[in-house]
């Protein structure tokens, strides 16, 4: 129990420091620490925010960007393959990194890591999970079809292995593939059978009809076209191709504190906008650690803060983030100079040249640093009247010499 003592110490520092720093000191000091001792860490971690923190007027938008931009010239344009699974691919590298800070809606490879709840993260049935996670359609436990062209029936064998491996009985196939593509399924000794219905009993609507079934869903989580369970650490995870997040986490079995994706707009549609700009600070870092680089944590977390900051996702483009510029030159520098200076005289906006780029552009003075303060001077009346009058008559008497020179 915190004694009186160390209370009114903490009221004291409670303005000095943000809420996550006292209750990180609290859980880790020991009961009996004094208020001394909790005073002097005070002190100490006060000193070490001061040193942490920015000089006012420092530029950190140009830091950030020259900061992330440098290395990024050094990145590769590389996809990683995971082993084992051919059609298994993740894109790392600079198009990972200008698919995030586009703010794309479409991936090249959109994927999940989903962890998993005890005893499944310990390794029990992992397989099996997997493959309930994956989406299945009808082709993939199908072994064989033949076509009757006599009485237009399509005649189809299953792969019964397979369909063990998924948790599925030959009368729940045929259950979920009648429910999914509204057809009577009629159950044979060696396989199922589907008849044409008699208005289009015809050799083309039997073959349509065979390309229906193949792609119908049968179980699974819809959009996850791929799994791969693997080991990280001491615990195993499920990697997938394809996303669904908000299905994912209906799952019992899944941990829904730790699974992720790594689309954007659906971790934002699921979880709200914070959860995205986790996600957004956390893939740009796994790229530049991947790559072997170094870039400071809270540059990459500007970032994300400019792109969430409107409670939306937008990209670092001229439709996203930079189209809320409210300067005119500073926009217009970035891409389409011509339609935004259009755009702004047509509608006569005033650019106040608050930021750099407008000032670099007109050879001014750029307000960060040591040209951020401006000199204010108080002039009372009293004395600027007399000032005034001095200079009349230090004007006449200049006058009169003059004329007296001249004669």
């Amino acid at each position: 129990m915190e004694t009186e003592a160390v209370q009114e110490v903490y009221a004291e520092y409670e303005q000095h420091l943000n809420k996550k720093i006292f209750d990180d000191l609290k859980a880790a000091l020991p009961e009996k620490a004094t208020k001394q001792q909790v005073k002097a860490i005070l002190d100490r971690l006060v000193k070490e925010k001061k040193a942490s923190s920015i000089e006012p007027g420092e530029s950190v938008g140009l830091v950030g960007a020259e900061s992330i931009g440098e290395p990024g010239t050094q990145m590769t344009l590389n996809t990683f393959h995971f082993a084992g699974v051919a059609e298994m691919n993740v894109t790392t590298g600079l198009p990972r990194i200008i698919e995030i800070l586009d703010g794309r809606k479409e991936l090249s490879t959109p994927m999940m890591e989903i962890y998993l709840k005890k005893p499944y993260s310990e390794g029990k049935d992992i397989k099996k999970i997997a493959l309930m996670i994956k989406e299945t359609l009808a082709e993939e436990v199908i072994s064989e079809f033949e076509i009757n062209i006599l009485d237009y029936t399509l005649h189809m064998k299953l792969n019964l292995a397979k369909l063990d491996d998924i948790g599925l009985t030959q009368k729940g196939f045929i259950r979920a593939l009648e429910k999914a593509a509204k057809l009577t399924v009629k159950e044979k000794e060696d396989g199922i059978m589907v008849k044409a219905s008699a208005k289009d009993a015809s050799l083309k609507e039997l073959y349509k009809l065979k390309e229906r079934i193949k792609v119908t869903y049968i179980q699974g989580v819809k959009d996850i076209t791929h799994v791969l369970p693997i080991r990280r650490g001491s615990e195993f995870i499920v990697i997938t191709a394809g996303t669904n997040l908000r299905k994912v986490m209906g799952l019992d079995f899944v941990d829904t504190m730790r699974t992720v994706s790594n689309d954007l707009y659906e971790v934002a549609d699921v979880l709200g906008i914070e959860a995205a700009r986790q996600v957004i600070i956390d893939e740009i870092f796994k790229v530049i650690e991947s790559q072997g680089l170094n870039i400071d944590y809270r540059h990459i977390m500007l970032v994300a803060d400019m792109m969430c900051t409107s409670g939306k996702i937008k990209g670092i483009t001229r439709y996203g983030v930079v189209s809320e510029k409210s300067s005119v030159l500073a926009r217009a520098s970035f891409e389409t100079p011509i339609k935004h200076i259009m755009e702004a005289a047509l509608s006569a906006e005033r650019d106040h040249l608050t930021s750099v780029v407008e000032n670099v552009m007109l050879n001014q003075p750029v307000p960060i640093g040591t040209g951020l303060p401006g000199l204010v001077i108080e002039v009372k009346q009293g004395n600027v009247k007399k000032d005034e009058k001095k200079e009349e008559k230090k004007g006449d008497a200049g006058e009169i010499g003059e004329s007296e020179k001249e004669n």
